[in-house]
């Protein structure tokens, strides 16, 4: 498929970039007759030994095993100006061969693509190769192993379609062309131009197609960053014979405070939400930035100014995954989106693969309201987020970090457990949203938010919360000293839920939810 220039590194040239020096060792082999496919015709056969003349190699890929900071990993790294980078029968044997290797040696896998897609000059059958691949790949997650793809310029066809997206991370070079048809097929075949910003990283990391876009100089940080992540090991199990899901509060020692009379010794709900929504609040953020001995955050929909924080992080020696709102990004409210909630959705189905706690951080004044919204099923993407959360099969710990406003926030507090700041607060609307239903007009909304029992400590009557870190007076007043200690309680609850067998947290966690809202 013609797809235009290619990347301006060379296989040998990337590979170069990643690994330590000295620390690469090739796994190829020449191709033979039983790797390589059907007998070239002359004009092919031309063709293959001038790109073997050309580029110093036998093949459109390379394939070996490297050192990044002195941990081991598999890689796979295309060569454009070898055909293209297009994948031959051969080229997929040699692939196939390299993924499976590195599940047997159980290294992570790091695939390099960047090519047209299936060799034309070998039609079906190398087309057919390409669930080859993927079958390996898809052994090779299963075995719990990470797999990493980086898609250079171009990433096209059957590659893009297959093994190269199935990466738990999908990370770009600046400005490649990524999709399923090149640009002149595309206007061949549907006799219009394709627009030209559609098959951008940057447009599929604005769409949460791709998870981060890096110029191949970061790219070895962000590597190590990821790999340390991934190869951390847990910090020893606390000895705990079952998880024991906490009792609620009786209904007699929470009381049920009145407009009048607000809960003795808990903060004003109204007062609350006034300093929730205050511009130099804490957010998600500077929390993981504070508290995180290792971080590498993704890019999420809408860019990193968006409403949404996908990290990967080392939280007091625990590996996890982390995926957060972000209120407030560049002095701006961020409104919760459809393609935002999908991201959650990949995101804990990557904690599942890679076998990692996922935490979500809640802090939104509510998804987007509007008719783009409505069509973009947001209302549908919220309830596939609270399915997805409640059956996942690892570790999930909710914190409500300070605004909970509506669905939006809903959607991400399916967990095992959950922590509260001392201001934090949910509801079904803001308060000036209830009182407008329910007075027809904002000027009841302190009246509202004492009434509905939007805060922390009244969530926890209702089974929602587990523990509720106090704000002294609050998050903005005293930023450092309150990520230390909602720092410190999310590492405390994590060893515990790392404690608990699956079967017991799943037992848990249907109970939980069965008796959410029960103030008897």
């Amino acid at each position: 498929m013609g797809t235009g220039a290619g990347t301006a590194l060379t296989a040998h040239q990337l590979i170069g970039l990643l690994v330590d020096p000295g620390g690469f060792r090739g796994w190829d082999e020449p191709p033979t007759e039983q790797t390589a496919g059907p007998d070239p015709d002359p004009d092919y056969r031309a063709s293959l030994d001038r790109a073997r003349e050309r580029t110093g190699l036998d093949e459109a890929v390379l394939t070996g095993r490297g050192l990044i900071d002195g941990r081991p990993v598999a890689l796979i790294a295309s060569e454009f100006g070898f055909l293209g980078g297009s994948i031959g029968v051969a080229t997929a044997e040699r692939i196939t061969r390299a993924v499976e290797r590195a599940t047997a040696e159980r290294l992570p896998l790091l695939a390099l693509p960047v090519s047209g897609g299936t060799r034309m000059q070998e039609g079906s059958a190398a087309f057919l190769c390409m669930l080859r691949i993927t079958a390996a790949v898809q052994a090779h997650r299963a075995a719990g192993l990470p797999y990493l793809s980086y898609l250079r310029n171009p990433t096209m066809g059957g590659v893009f379609a297959s093994w190269g997206t199935l990466g738990q991370l999908v990370l770009a070079e600046p400005g490649a062309r990524l999709g399923f048809l090149g640009p002149r097929v595309y206007e061949e075949l549907r006799g219009v131009e394709l627009p030209p910003d559609v098959q951008r990283a940057e447009t599929l990391a604005g769409h949460g197609l791709v998870d981060a876009v890096v110029p191949p100089q970061e790219l070895r940080e962000l590597l190590r960053r990821t790999l340390t992540v991934l190869g951390t090991t847990p910090p020893p199990r606390p000895v705990y014979t079952s998880y024991r899901e906490p009792s609620l509060p009786a209904a007699s020692d929470t009381g049920h405070p009145s407009p009048e009379h607000p809960d003795p010794g808990h903060p004003d709900a109204w007062d609350s939400v006034r300093r929730t929504r205050r511009p130099d609040r804490p957010g998600t953020r500077e929390l993981l930035r504070r508290t995180a001995e290792e971080l590498v955050l993704l890019d999420a929909p809408g860019g990193r100014d968006g409403a949404l924080v996908r990290a990967l992080a080392v939280l007091g020696g625990h590996p996890v995954l982390v995926v957060g709102q972000q209120r407030q990004s560049a002095g701006h409210e961020r409104p919760f989106t459809a393609a935002d909630l999908r991201a959650v959705q990949r995101t804990a189905r990557l904690a599942e693969q890679l076998g990692l706690p996922l935490v979500t951080v809640v802090d939104t004044a509510g998804a987007e309201l509007s008719a783009r919204a409505e069509l973009d099923g947001i209302a549908v993407e919220i309830a596939h987020c609270l399915t997805t959360l409640l059956a996942l099969r690892t570790p999930v710990l909710a914190v409500l970090l300070g605004q909970g406003s509506g669905g939006g926030a809903l959607a991400l507090l399916p967990a095992d457990r959950v922590l509260a700041a001392g201001h934090a607060w949910l509801a079904p609307l803001p308060p000036e949203g209830a009182s407008a239903i329910v007075h027809r007009d904002g000027a009841h909304a302190a009246e509202l938010a004492r009434s509905q029992g939007i805060g922390a400590h009244r969530l926890a009557a209702v089974g929602l919360v587990d523990e509720v870190v106090p704000e002294l007076p609050d998050a903005a007043e005293e930023p450092e000293a309150f990520c230390a200690r909602l720092g410190a309680a999310v590492v405390t609850a994590l060893g515990e839920l790392s404690a608990t067998t699956e079967l017991d947290r799943l037992t848990a966690r249907a109970l939980r939810h069965r008796r959410l809202g029960d103030l008897r």
